[in-house]
């Protein structure tokens, strides 16, 4: 068994109970296997560093509901316990709700534990409940954790209203009690930014374990794959290079930090060999780079110090000049460009690969997109279907002259230079891993070359 954590909205509290669940059970001894639902980069790095395995997005729009649950069934073999958190509210996904947490609830057979946010109501508290689990009658609810609760007073209300419709009450967390995750304009502050982590992480597992009914939770977080599945790996191509494959920088610091393990993993299945290093702080690529590959992350809060480094803004000039395979999303798409306006109005310049300038906005870009790629590029052959998303407050200027992404509303967006393909459209490539095995394919090429 394994529990799936959903909240009645967003802001409910979900990220604050799962985070507190993994930091009390690792403090108990405990492997323990995490799943975020959705796109979200920034929840999984929470989820990493508490408990010491990456932790897998489970999204059957961004890759299909059979990669789904082939990844959740081969990650939670062999661990002491498994949880799954929810996205928005219970019911919320894409228009036709799939990436819901009720739908990954029902495609994974678990149990929901409901968080709800009791702030400005009591006896009504019962209410939401019986309508959140009367909604969807095949769900099965393993219980609700009240959150946001005024009193001692206040907790017995709440108790005394939910006490017809049965259902487990596993956790009461008090409002005195809360303990504030920092954020900013696309969600939480990422790990890597938060010094005192570890004292977030103490405080969160003593708040788990004294505000919850641990009697009635071990038994639910006890890891039970799905009986159905195997432990096939998530990946469905066989490794390209059994050695001497390309070497892929990928650039990974606190402002280039948005990637899925799967897609970090692929690459190494593939055979590639995968080197980090920081656009911030290193001077020169690795050596024997044979592709770049940025990801998102927060290039606008740092975007002084990435201009400042001239040593590595030249490097990646160089290699794009003589042709080597790069792929960017978002984050690394800003860095490309020509400069970056943060919010506060200071513009930074950058690499310049691409003619476009970079402007924060209060706007946020948001949503699940389906394109075509409109030009060949170093993910494969033009016409090639994209399923992707996007989550971001920048606009380019102009906008791209050689688009990659032909969406079905007719707008264009990317680009796709030479061996450049960059776009503001973040992919998970766990149902399509002939994406990054044509990209290092065209690194091998470069490779021989050169």
């Amino acid at each position: 068994m394994a529990l799936i954590i959903a909240g009645t909205h967003s802001g409910v509290g979900k990220t604050t109970v799962t985070l507190a669940l993994l930091a009390a059970l690792v403090r108990r001894g405990l492997c323990v296997q995490s799943f975020k639902v959705g796109p979200d980069y920034i929840d999984p790095m929470f989820h990493t560093q508490i408990t010491g395995r990456p932790c897998r997005n489970l999204d059957p729009v961004l890759t299909s509901e059979a990669y789904v649950t082939r990844c959740f069934a081969s990650q939670a073999q062999g661990v002491d316990a498994v949880l799954v958190e929810g996205v928005m509210g219970l019911f919320d996904g894409d228009s036709q709700g799939r990436a819901s947490t009720a739908h990954l609830a029902h495609l994974l057979q678990l149990p929901v534990l409901l968080v709800v946010d009791c702030a400005r109501m009591a006896q009504s508290v019962a209410a939401m409940v019986h309508g959140y689990c009367s909604f969807d009658p095949q769900l099965q609810f393993a219980g609700v954790v009240l959150n946001r609760v005024g009193s001692e007073r206040h907790r017995q209300l709440l108790e005394a209203a939910l006490e017809p419709l049965g259902l487990p009450i596993l956790g009461v967390l008090y409002r005195h009690e809360q303990i504030q995750l920092p954020s900013r304009h696309l969600g939480l502050v990422p790990t890597e930014e938060l010094p005192a982590l570890l004292q977030l992480t103490d405080q969160l597992a003593h708040l788990a374990e004294t505000h919850f009914d641990w009697a009635q939770l071990m038994p639910l977080l006890q890891a039970a794959p799905l009986a159905s599945q195997t432990r096939e790996p998530a990946g469905v191509l066989p490794k390209i290079w059994q050695k001497g494959g390309p070497i892929i920088a990928v650039a990974r610091d606190p402002a280039f930090s948005f990637y899925y393990a799967d897609n970090l993993e692929l690459l190494a299945e593939l055979g590639a060999e995968v080197q980090f290093w920081s656009p911030l702080q290193d001077r020169e690529l690795p050596v024997g780079t044979q592709g770049l590959y940025f990801g998102g992350g927060f290039p606008e809060m740092f975007a002084s110090v990435l201009a400042e480094n001239q040593a590595a803004l030249a490097q990646v000039r160089q290699a794009i000049q003589a042709a080597m395979p790069v792929y960017a999303e978002c984050g690394g798409l800003m860095y490309l460009s020509q400069s970056i306006t943060t919010f506060e109005g200071d513009t930074y310049k950058l690499v310049g690969a691409l003619p476009t300038q970079t402007c924060m906005g209060a706007r946020l870009t948001l949503g699940y997109r389906l394109a075509t790629t409109a030009q060949d590029s170093v993910l494969g052959q033009a016409g090639q279907p994209i399923q992707g998303h996007e989550f971001h407050r920048s606009t380019q200027n102009p906008d791209a002259t050689q688009p990659l992404y032909q969406f079905a509303d007719g707008r264009q967006e990317g680009w796709q230079l030479g061996k450049l393909t960059a776009s503001y459209v973040h992919l998970h490539w766990g149902a399509t891993p002939e994406l990054p095995a044509h990209f290092l394919r065209v690194c091998q090429r470069f490779a021989k070359l050169c």
